[in-house]
This record gives structure tokens, C-alpha cells and sequence, in this order.
């Protein structure tokens, strides 16, 4: 068949139109956040704010490592692992606050355990003049398990007056446990009815993860709204976002503690 110039004129403006037609639904789609779970795409999710300390910005000072160039917070984060705890040695050390463990969910039958020095270490540090914050060790599986360890972690602290955030600490336990088979999409689920939930309690959350966990198993787009605590044990502070908080070492040596506690930086 041949196709005089007129039709081949019919056919171009009716590509056109359909082209044009595209466009104005794509821009007309919502630009809302995606809902939990829901994969991050260039069209709905803005980029993370990378981070502005380069490794320069820090040095040890007596002993703990400082941000020179911005303001940070010494402090450290602790659990029934390190027994009795001296507060007052710790504060005149130079900390300044501390995270403690508010309970967990073990690693095999899924139970909820409160810590068992979780109130000792609160009234202490308190009473040492120390700010507090806490974190709940998830092993969730379900958005009904991350809900029940919001609401679990919310009784254990329901008196306890934070001056830090609390925070959601998922972490990956093993291909033998209960949490191996969870995709990024269901951790990220999880880790936003978190912190929903207890920011509905009037309550500043917070997500813990080290740089696996956070390219691997979270959304950190879609929890942007959360301040960010990095574990990354290392003398230079090179992750490329920005963060929070970040614990820069397992095995720092406080007095008034012994054996090895995490020590952080905070930037307020």
C-alpha cells in the first residue's frame, strides 16, 4: 500500500498526540511518599543528604575520638552485657549520654525480654547527670511484630524520661535464624510502623544500622524522616549520607565499665 504525504502528515500528528497524551499523565501521577514497602523510584523518592564531615573533621581527644569542625556529643550505649556500671565514673570520663537496651526479641522462639539491668542503668545514669536514650533490639518478621515491639519497648520505658531518641535496632542474625529469609522491602515496613508508633507516643525515634544493613535490607529513602544512627567501626568517617549518630567502635574502654562498650558521636 502506498501512503501519500497527506497520511504519513495523519499519522505523525497522531503519534505526537499520543506522546503528549503520555507525558501529561506522568507528570499528573502523585508525588507523594511511597507507603512502607514500597520500593523507592527517581519519580517519588528525593535523594539521601550526603554527608558533610569529611574524615579530617575528627580527632581523639583524651582518648575519645571529636568532631573538630561541628558539634558532636561523646556517648556510649550498653546492655546486661556489661554487668554494674559505675555511673559516675562514666560522667566524669566525658560522657555525655547514653543509649541503653530496653529489651529485645530473642533469636529463636521470637520471645520479648525485657534487658534485665534496663532500669538499674536508667536510674543510675540519671542520677549521674547523664541524657538517655534507648534502643529495642527487633528480630521482627511481620509489621505485627514490629507494632508489638514498639508497643513492648514503650511499658519498659513508660516512666523513664529520654532525653535521646528510641531506637529501632533490626539487625541480621544469621541464615540459622528467624529473621533470614526478610526482604528489604518487609525490614523497611517494619522499621516505619517502628517508628511510627512511637513517634505517636510523643517520643523521637531513630534507625540503627550499619552500612550492610542500610544498602541491603532498608529503604533508608523511605525512612529519611528519622534521624540515622551508623555503626561503622572505623578511625575515618567515611560513609557518603549523612547520619545522626555514629557508633565508631565496639570495643572502646570507658571507666566505671569493664570490658569493652560501644562509645558514638552524636550531632545534634
Amino acid at each position: 500500500m502506498v501512503l501519500t504525504k497527506r497520511k504519513l502528515l495523519y499519522i505523525a500528528i497522531a503519534a505526537l498526540s499520543a506522546l503528549l497524551l503520555v507525558l501529561l499523565c506522568i507528570c499528573l501521577l502523585p508525588k507523594g511518599k511511597p507507603q512502607p514497602g514500597q520500593a523507592p523510584t527517581e519519580a517519588t523518592q528525593p535523594t539521601l543528604e550526603t554527608n558533610p564531615l569529611n574524615p579530617q573533621a575528627f580527632t581523639y581527644i583524651n582518648g575519645f575520638l571529636t568532631c573538630v569542625s561541628a558539634e558532636s556529643q561523646l556517648g556510649i550505649d550498653v546492655s546486661s552485657h556489661q554487668g554494674e556500671i559505675n555511673w559516675e565514673q562514666v560522667k566524669k570520663a566525658g560522657v555525655e549520654f547514653v543509649m541503653l537496651r530496653a529489651g529485645y526479641r530473642g533469636l529463636d522462639q521470637g520471645g520479648l525480654y525485657e534487658d534485665e539491668y534496663a532500669q538499674r542503668n536508667y536510674a543510675g545514669a540519671k542520677a549521674a547527670g547523664l541524657k538517655v536514650g534507648a534502643y529495642f533490639f527487633s528480630q521482627a518478621t511481620t509489621p505485627e511484630e514490629a507494632l508489638k515491639e514498639a508497643e513492648f519497648a514503650l511499658v519498659i520505658t513508660k516512666d523513664w524520661q529520654l532525653d535521646m531518641p528510641l531506637v529501632y535496632d533490626w539487625e541480621y542474625s544469621g541464615e540459622e535464624n528467624r529473621v533470614a529469609a526478610m526482604t528489604a522491602p518487609q525490614v523497611t515496613e517494619c522499621a516505619l510502623l517502628f517508628c511510627e508508633k512511637i513517634k505517636d507516643a510523643g517520643i523521637t525515634p531513630m534507625v540503627y544500622f550499619n552500612p550492610d544493613i542500610g544498602r541491603n535490607f532498608l529503604n533508608l529513602e523511605a525512612l529519611q524522616d528519622y534521624p540515622f544512627w551508623l555503626a561503622m567501626y572505623d578511625r575515618d568517617f567515611t560513609y557518603e549520607y549523612k547520619v545522626d549518630m555514629w557508633q565508631y567502635t565496639c570495643e572502646g574502654s570507658v571507666p566505671g565499665i569493664a570490658g569493652n562498650v560501644d562509645i558514638n558521636l552524636y550531632f545534634p
